[in-house]
């Protein structure tokens, strides 16, 4: 405590302050860092780089250089595309942060000076004054405030803050001035413990845990054709210099390598996207979740509501009249104190035209936190008056006429509303003239985009650090109305119960991060808004945390997505957008999955049925090249948005999709039969033909994939039909000049081509009752 009290006269020296700075050490939160080569590296961990590197190995292993610089680059293009994507959002929250440096009034040396917040330290004196945001927690020693604490506690009326009570950081300064001393900084301020919590905060990864499950289907598959040709290579007494060719080329197929490639920049697509709808994407994983998420937990204050205070209701004492209470209101108010009461009051008189004939004010007394009024002496007509304005309970006992009115107070703040009394009279005979009743309004949009959300199939719950009275009141404004509930269920009861209710009123910021957890629990993918510092928590924990125009710093580095515009009207956009990118990576793991289970059962039943490898494997890393890479354009497909949150379920895609490949499989034999034993082609021909086969079964089977419907009733984008032309002529160049492959007639192209064009209309009748059981 003598580090707050004892230098109240001269404050602390140059020297003391700088010594105390190298021990507590600056006044702001710490931000975590990660070196970018730790990022760098870190792409190259997890399930589909693990298989390429075990294709690496088996590479080197067998002497395949150039087969090992391939899969190498793939492996880096890969990583660097991840890498660069994270890289941009990152410096564009960067600069979000950037703005002029804040500096506060610091008694040092004897002398009042301006110091940059960063080099506050315990002991340092400090002077606050209206508009001022409390630069660190402050013990007041004199003067009074008022402090907007709704960053901190999420409750939207102003704190009185008197000598001897403590002033926290973040807040900001709404009427008054007041001298105190520093007690904590940087992250042991109460700010900076709310904004501690956020580094413990995991998001979820939903689709890092696709990727996972659907590697581990493609292993299992492979694994199962391994193990036969194993057998096969043991009956047949066939040496392991030609069996380590084949498991090389199951091996190169199975691997999903564009996968995180197309992920990453489906999303990236997506943020752009989004960045014209004023959105600003910092996690793109958040894109993706976005299409999933079935609940969206949204912070009251300043989020649904303006985080201002407006006369919402008047309750006249007879004989007066409305604009007779509003008037002598407005003349016991000050717009130069900024007082977000006085402010509400005179907003109202001006809107009605009542400020031009306002009685004359002689005499004005601000707001007293100890007194918790506010007075004026005002000229009107001959008489001199006295207007009390302030807390009804302190109004109500200098009045004589206030018998009934402590039933009409507890009716307006049942509403939802900080009731004002105001009285007016001469010397101590005072009358209540009637009770003012004002609330934080809901945004003007806030009720249609609850309402939109809703139709989307997303539940809304709105929580606030208000009364359950007040948070009633204002969900109901805004068309939530179901179950209020308190902070206290969060403790008391199941994950999934938390479901019952609508709204919670009464948390406080570890609540809200409580509450995301339990629904996580619960099976739920959830989102989150927020502005505050007491948000930012629960904004790091859910899928998708949505910062809103006005929020704090540490509420934006917490966050995914950083809305730019007031309001949550731009939240439409992430959803619908995240739905669009769902449905672009549906297409693309559908036809990844059909085409690997295809290629994988054709090469390894093909060995067993014929003895040979009916394809080489650097054909099979080529055909990396013109199928995945080719078909990462599905990145940029015409979509449709679903109505309801979409939900990856593996077992039903792997199920659909192991359909389709058999219908392929057995158009691949087919071709296969045609070309060994009709046409009677040499192996090196052989194997060209079947190149040329997988290149373009895999073009055919995206367009198959993209319309859960019959293919003909959309149109592609232009970059995917564009990729798919180009992939084709490149390929059919390829195999007729015979680069990297033995060289085929013109005519064998050109009726693969032609014949795979009936077939696919066969397989189109295929899948659509298939999608329509399963998907």
């Amino acid at each position: 405590m003598s580090q707050t009290t004892n230098t109240a006269a001269l404050g602390l020296s140059s020297h003391e302050a700088q010594q105390r700075l190298q021990q507590s050490g600056p006044n702001a939160v710490p931000q975590k860092q990660t070196a970018p080569l730790m990022v760098f590296l870190s792409k190259l961990w997890g399930p589909v780089p693990w298989m390429l590197e075990a294709t690496i190995l088996l590479q080197l292993f067998l002497g395949r250089y150039l087969d090992v610089i391939i899969t190498s680059a793939l492996l880096l293009v890969n990583a660097a595309l991840s890498f660069a994507q994270e890289d941009r959002a990152h410096k564009a929250l960067a600069l979000l942060r950037q703005g002029l440096t804040i500096q506060s009034r610091v008694l040092r040396d004897g002398r009042w000076q301006l110091v940059p917040i960063q080099e506050l330290v315990p002991g340092d004196v400090v002077r606050v004054r209206v508009g001022d945001i409390v630069p660190a927690d402050l013990r007041l020693f004199d003067g009074q405030i008022s402090a907007d604490q709704s960053a901190l506690t999420g409750e939207s009326m102003p704190a009185d803050i008197t000598a001897g009570s403590t002033a926290y950081s973040g807040s900001t300064v709404k009427r008054g001035e007041g001298t105190g001393g520093v007690i904590a900084t940087g992250a042991r301020t109460n700010y900076g413990k709310t904004a501690e919590l956020v580094q413990t905060a995991q998001t979820a990864s939903h689709m890092d845990a696709l990727i996972q499950t659907i590697v581990k289907y493609l292993v299992l598959m492979n694994g199962i054709l391994i193990a036969l040709i194993v057998a096969y290579a043991l009956v047949n007494n066939l040496p392991l210099s030609d069996l380590l060719p084949f498991i090389l080329i199951l091996l190169v197929a199975s691997v999903p390598v564009a996968m995180p490639a197309t992920f990453t920049l489906a999303s990236a697509l997506g943020s752009l996207e989004l960045s014209k709808h004023g959105v600003l994407v910092t996690r793109l994983s958040a894109i993706r979740e976005a299409a999933g998420m079935d609940v969206l937990c949204t912070d009251k204050t300043g989020t649904i509501t303006l985080n201002q205070l407006a006369l919402s209701s008047v309750d006249v004492f007879s004989p007066h009249t409305e604009d007779e209470l509003l008037k002598f209101a407005a003349t016991s108010s000050d717009v130069a104190t900024q007082d977000p009461i006085d402010v509400a009051i005179l907003n109202a008189v001006h809107d009605r035209k009542l400020d031009t004939d306002l009685p004359h004010r002689l005499h004005f007394i601000p707001f007293d936190p100890l007194t918790k009024r506010t007075e004026a002496t005002v000229q009107q007509g001959e008489q001199t008056l006295r207007v009390v304005k302030g807390f009804p309970q302190t109004v109500i006992a200098m009045t004589h006429n206030g018998t009934d009115a402590t039933a009409r107070v507890e009716h307006l703040a049942a509403q939802g509303n900080r009731v004002i009394a105001v009285a007016t009279g001469t010397g101590d005979t005072l009358e209540l003239i009637g009770l003012i009743g004002l609330q934080d309004p809901p945004r003007p949009d806030s009720k249609t985009v609850i309402a939109k959300v809703r139709d989307m199939g997303v539940k809304i719950i709105m929580i606030t650090g208000d009364s359950l009275e007040t948070a009633q009141a204002v969900a109901t404004q805004v068309g939530i109305t179901g179950q209020v509930c308190s902070a206290e269920k969060l403790s008391n009861s199941s994950d999934e119960s938390m479901m019952e209710c609508d709204v919670f009123a009464g948390v406080f910021p570890e609540d809200k991060f409580k509450l995301v957890q339990k629904l996580q629990h619960g099976g739920h993918v959830v989102g989150m808004t927020g502005d505050g510092v007491n948000d930012a928590p629960a904004l790091k924990q859910a899928e998708v945390g949505m910062a809103v125009a006005n929020a704090t710093d540490v509420a934006k580095a917490a966050a995914s997505l950083v809305l730019t515009s007031p309001g949550l009207s731009d939240m439409l956009a992430a959803i619908e957008v995240g739905r669009r990118i769902y449905q672009r990576i549906l297409t693309y793991t559908l036809n990844k999955i059909i085409k690997t289970f295809q290629i994988g059962m054709f090469l390894g039943l093909g060995l067993l049925l014929t003895g040979v490898l009916i394809t080489r494997p650097t054909l099979v890393l080529l055909l990396l090249f013109a199928n995945d890479f080719v078909t990462m354009s599905i990145a940029t497909d015409n979509v449709s948005v679903s109505p309801k949150p979409d939900h990856w379920n593996i077992r039903q895609l792997v199920l659909s999709s192991l359909v389709l490949s058999l219908a392929w499989l057995i158009f691949s034999f087919g071709v296969l039969l045609v070309g060994r034993n009709i046409l009677q082609l040499p192996l090196n021909q052989l194997q060209t033909f079947i190149f040329i086969l997988l290149v373009f079964s895999g073009q055919a089977n995206v367009y198959l994939v993209r319309e859960r419907g019959h293919f003909w009733h959309s149109r592609p984008s232009r970059w995917l039909a564009l990729g798919t032309v180009v992939d084709v002529l490149v390929v059919s160049v390829l195999a007729i000049q015979g680069i990297l492959m033995m060289p085929i007639p013109f005519s064998l192209v050109a009726g693969l081509f032609i014949a795979i064009l009936p077939y696919m209309a066969i397989v189109d009748m295929i899948k659509v009752p298939v999608f329509k059981r399963l998907m």
